[in-house]
Order: structure tokens, then sequence, then C-alpha cells
């Protein structure tokens, strides 16, 4: 019962009306422009966050809004990994128990797509999967903002996992090998008189995995949070004509699917990225 007061108290309260309104694009201050919590300059309209009704819209540290809550995920999931880390025993607790069960399951997710070398990329992976998906689920908490909203957010992880990639592809094949696959991997007469038209091709291709995980995850998430924010919008407008101090709980529903969207997002976002350095890995390495 309390998650749903709060939820309501902080997110639809009429004080926050007018500005819940311009973040939704429904006032002038929206067209011109104007400082809704999506209207920074970075990131789509959404519902007002914690960090914009505390400091307000207008001061210098809300621009940096996303990385913020960017850095809030990062200094959770150190926490977490700290606490169990120090109190880590034999027989696990509560805790050690559950973030155990949670690196199992990705070291088993993703063993069945990279075999072997899943000991190795997991770490890198798993963490790759729960901070977007924090990220991502950051939007649907009340007083939250989800850096996933931000184009530069999702772009600066795209293009992390693209040089982690090519980085394997030259440590694991070698520089020479890794030039080797880039021309399409030749081993005839045919192949090689193919490569000044496969290189081109291929970098082409390196280049539009990043660009798609980017849109994919900044596209999704920004929907995601935009209905939720009209729906809040919508519930809000339903009582107004009788003053109350709280509206429809029409965006619940959106809620429930907006969490099982972001955890999807992450997921495809992760599994194409393990997908790209299995690309990169020895072919012999594969199974």
């Amino acid at each position: 019962m309390i998650v749903p007061i709060i939820h309501k108290i902080l997110m639809v309260a009429p004080t926050w009306l007018p500005m819940l309104m311009v973040a939704t694009g429904g006032g002038h201050e929206a067209e011109a422009g104007g400082h809704g919590d999506g209207g920074h300059g970075e990131g789509p309209p959404a519902l007002p966050s914690l960090l914009g009704l505390v400091l307000g819209h207008d001061n210098a540290i809300y621009a940096w809004v996303n990385p913020i809550y960017a850095l809030a995920t990062t200094v959770f999931m150190c926490s977490i990994a700290m606490i169990v880390y120090r109190k880590r025993t034999m027989i696990p607790g509560g805790l050690q128990n559950f973030v155990e069960l949670l690196v199992g399951g990705m070291f088993t997710f993703f063993e069945s797509i990279l075999g072997k070398e899943a000991k190795r990329y997991t770490p890198f992976l798993g963490t790759l999967f729960f901070y977007i998906l924090i990220n991502n689920l950051w939007g649907l908490i009340p007083g939250g903002h989800s850096p996933s909203t931000s184009i530069n957010i999702t772009a600066t992880l795209a293009i992390t996992v693209f040089m982690y990639a090519q980085w394997t592809g030259i440590s694991r094949l070698g520089f020479g090998g890794w030039l080797h696959h880039l021309a399409g991997s030749p081993s005839d007469v045919i192949g090689w008189w193919l490569v000044p038209l496969m290189v081109p091709l291929h970098i082409i291709g390196e280049l539009a995995k990043p660009l798609s995980l980017a849109l994919r995850l900044f596209g999704n998430i920004t929907g995601e949070d935009v209905l939720v924010a009209a729906f809040v919008g919508l519930g809000i407008s339903a009582l107004s004509f009788m003053d109350s101090p709280i509206g429809l709980p029409l965006d619940l529903p959106f809620i429930f699917l907006g969490t099982l969207l972001s955890i999807i997002q992450a997921l495809v976002f992760t599994l194409l990225s393990s997908i790209y350095i299995l690309m990169m890995l020895p072919h012999e390495e594969h199974h």
C-alpha cells in the first residue's frame, strides 16, 4: 500500500500539475522549449524527477540529470557488490544468495551463446545487463529519471560495446587476423578479389551495430516513459473537475508493462553485444 500512495503523492500532486502538463507537452512553455523534466534540451518529455523538484529545472546542475542518475546506478551496483563481497560466507545469506543466483543465471545464459568463453566475458556482459536494467527502471520509480532516455547515455554504452568487441578481435585474432576478418576472411582467389568490396561493407556493418544498439534502447525506453507520463496526465485531468488531491491510476498498467519492457530491452542489448563478441572470436572457439 505504501508504494502506490508514495507514487501518487510524488507523481500526480496537483501542486505539480502545471509542470507535469509542460513535461507531457501540454503547455505553452513546452512549445517554446521550456523546462519540463524532459524539456531541458536533452531527453524526452517525462514525469518530474526528484532532482528537478529539489533543484528546479533552471538550475545548471539539472542539465546533468542523466549522468547523475547513471552515476547513482553505478554507486548502487558497486555498493551491493562490496557489501556482498565483505560479508561473503560459505553458507550464503539472503542478499549473497540472491546475488549468486543472478550471477549464476547470467553465466548459464551466456554459456549457451559463448560456450567455454562465457567465463571470460560474463563479468562484462552481466554488468552491462544489470546496469542497463537499473537505468531503464529509474523512470518507473517515483522521483526517478531514466538515463536511457538520453541518446548520449545509450550511445556511450553502444560505443563501449563496439570498442570492447574490436579489442576482443584484435587481442584474440591478432591485428592481422582482425584485418583478415574485416576483409571477409577470404580463403581463395575470388575471395581476395572481393576484398575491396568486402572491407567497406564490413566497416559499415561494424559501425551500424553500435548505432542500432543505441537507437533501439533509446527509442523504446523513451516511448515507455512518455506513455506513462501521458497517462498520469490523463488520470489527473479526469478528476480535475473535483479538485481531487490525486488522479486516476491510469498509469499503473503501463508501469507493469514498462517494467517488462525494461527487462526485455536490457536483455536484447546484452544479447546482441554477446553475439558481436562471439563474431570476433576465432572460429574454432565458437563451440
